[in-house]
């Protein structure tokens, strides 16, 4: 796989009738940001129409009500304008286990599949930020005091609060003289133990130095 830079991935958020497309739940809406070297480039957000009624919970949770889906476009046609969106670019979300779950499976109702690869910023955040009093989106913003109007819970806001998130990360990894941190060392820190953290971030200091990323490369 080629080494591919952590500035430039696509990060996306779904809102969803539930926990698990396993059980029947289904996307309601979907938010991303593309960031190219670091910048906000392009956005995409789009209400489902699930073709069901949602729960009172679900729409006092995100402010999506069932008036507003009853217009919302097909699955179909948003998850193919969607894959047209994210083409072959990394991919990341907070809590990425989830929304690759419902990913997946609103992609294969239309039978379409993506290569891009994903990586979690919540996994990232728990090795980076282990002082954070938790790991949720909102608290680590407030932790990161990273600008933000408040709202979460609505598929673009918190895809542009995660962006900002994993741009916090990456300088963070920067200061700490990681030079340029790649996708593919962003996933091996989400699956490094928070013991073996400074032990990683040693060896891909002293690769760089010798002009190599061997040791960790996936």
């Amino acid at each position: 796989m080629p080494i591919t830079p952590a500035h430039s991935v696509i990060v996306l958020d779904f809102e969803t009738t539930g926990l698990s497309p396993h059980q029947g739940d289904r996307a309601i809406e979907i938010g991303a940001v593309k960031l190219l070297n670091g910048e906000v480039i392009d956005t995409f957000q789009q209400l489902i129409n699930p073709n069901r009624r949602i729960s009172r919970f679900i729409e006092d949770y995100t402010g999506i009500t069932n008036t507003m889906l009853s217009t919302a476009p097909s699955a179909e046609e948003v998850m193919r304008d969607f894959r047209h969106f994210i083409g072959d670019s990394p991919l990341v979300a907070h809590n990425a286990s989830f929304d690759k779950r419902f990913l997946d499976a609103e992609l294969a109702r239309v039978n379409i599949q993506y290569p891009g690869q994903f990586a979690c910023s919540m996994l990232i955040a728990r090795r980076l930020f282990q002082q954070a009093p938790s790991h949720k989106l909102g608290d680590l913003v407030a932790f990161n005091h990273i600008e933000n109007d408040g709202v979460f819970h609505r598929a673009l806001a918190d895809a542009q609060m995660t962006a900002k998130l994993w741009q916090v990360m990456i300088n963070e990894l920067e200061q700490q003289q990681i030079d340029e941190p790649s996708f593919q060392l962003m996933q091996t820190i989400s699956k490094t133990s928070k013991s073996a953290l400074s032990g990683l971030l040693a060896t891909v200091r002293a690769q760089q130095h010798q002009g190599t990323e061997a040791g960790w490369r996936k």
